[in-house]
């Protein structure tokens, strides 16, 4: 019998996990996402099983939570049955009970491992790919249908990219891989020609609230979650458990003086930033600051947006009043992104990148001003 795989045996962290929300494959359900779910029972009642399927769409829409509603299904397929009618578990079943467990051995999920002093590596290593062929090269003993997560592709280092090609260029007999996707552009051209794609979409602010009421969070705030989500249930959880609607209002409420920012606040939020106890909440404020830039772009560009947190809209109004300024300010996020990935690279001083990317606003800000 084919043994569970490795990163579902071991107590060390897991990289697909979201604090404050259950595991993908322990979900209740998945909400806003019946195009993709029909999409591939379409292809399996058509016999048109593909031995390799990418899923993408946006972080947080339920990617993985698909994945293993997918898996269920074709692990609950016996071989002579008809196709799966539904993603929905029935009552009971055995296969979705191990799946949730961790412990089905006919489902390998593959996913960053951790190094030697067991913190999390950065990314796929070809050591972990070879795992997978291990699990492969054992047959299943019920002669059932075998899956593999790879959660996310855009993890997969150089070669264990290549070795996830040779298993789509030659896949075993029975085998169905599902990979977990948010850059599809990131992935090697000839693994993404080798699957077929599922795409999920942002959901809407009906399914995203339904969705967060399964998991029981609510907040005071719905229309700013809403707004900053982006459609986006990972992304909500987010922000509901670590304060992301609080530091968003304190970011809009800095920048309220622009063109001139008011210095000893910035050091302020920086130094506050700072610290390795602060790692969470520091990526978070530079996700949210892309975000605010990518919401001023819009604004100059679409008219105002519903806002987000207190003054928003008249700071919006301000600095983006039509497309010239629009564009100053996608040129800003453009290269801002890009500044942060280099200097995030490197472990540059979170204090300093953070007070950096401020004063880069405010030279921003001057010059919508002038345009």
């Amino acid at each position: 019998m084919a043994r569970p795989s490795a990163p579902e045996q071991d107590s060390g962290p897991e990289p697909d996990r979201r604090p404050g929300a259950p595991h993908p494959r322990e979900a209740p359900a998945l909400f806003g996402q019946q195009a993709a779910e029909e999409g591939i029972l379409a292809a399996l009642r058509a016999g048109r099983v593909h031995s390799g399927w990418l899923l993408t769409g946006p972080d947080g829409v339920g990617k993985a939570t698909l994945a293993y509603r997918i898996a269920g299904a074709l692990l609950r397929w016996r071989p002579g049955a008809s196709p799966p009618q539904t993603l929905e578990p029935p009552p009971g079943d055995a296969d979705m009970r191990l799946v949730r467990a961790g412990s089905h051995p006919r489902l390998f999920v593959l996913r960053r491992g951790t190094d030697d002093r067991g913190n999390l590596r950065t990314v796929i290593t070809v050591e972990d790919a070879r795992a997978l062929r291990d699990f492969l090269a054992l047959s299943a003993a019920d002669g059932g249908r075998r899956v593999v997560i790879i959660d996310a592709a855009d993890d997969l280092n150089p070669n264990a990219a290549n070795a996830i090609l040779k298993l789509l260029e030659e896949p075993p007999p029975l085998v169905t891989l599902l990979l977990v996707c948010h850059q599809p552009a990131r992935l090697l051209t000839t693994i993404r020609s080798r699957c077929r794609v599922l795409r999920l979409s942002p959901l809407t602010p009906t399914d995203l609230a339904a969705a967060m009421d399964a998991i029981g969070l609510a907040t005071d705030r719905p229309l700013a979650l809403t707004e900053l989500a982006q459609g986006s249930p990972g992304r909500a959880v987010r922000l509901v458990n670590e304060g992301g609607l609080d530091l968003y209002a304190d970011l809009v409420s800095l920048l309220a003086p622009l063109p001139r920012l008011d210095r000893a606040a910035a050091i302020r939020l920086a130094e506050s930033l700072a610290g390795r106890m602060q790692d969470a909440r520091f990526a978070l404020a530079i996700d949210l600051a892309d975000l605010l830039l990518t919401r001023l772009a819009r604004a100059g560009l679409c008219g105002p947006l519903p806002e987000a947190a207190p003054g928003e809209a008249a700071l919006f109004a301000r600095l983006s009043p039509h497309d010239r300024a629009a564009r100053l300010w996608a040129e800003r996020q453009a290269n801002l992104s890009a500044r942060i990935r280099q200097a995030r690279s490197v472990n540059l001083d979170p204090a300093a990148l953070i007070l950096d990317m401020l004063l880069s606003i405010e030279q921003t800000a001057r010059q919508a001003a002038a345009a």
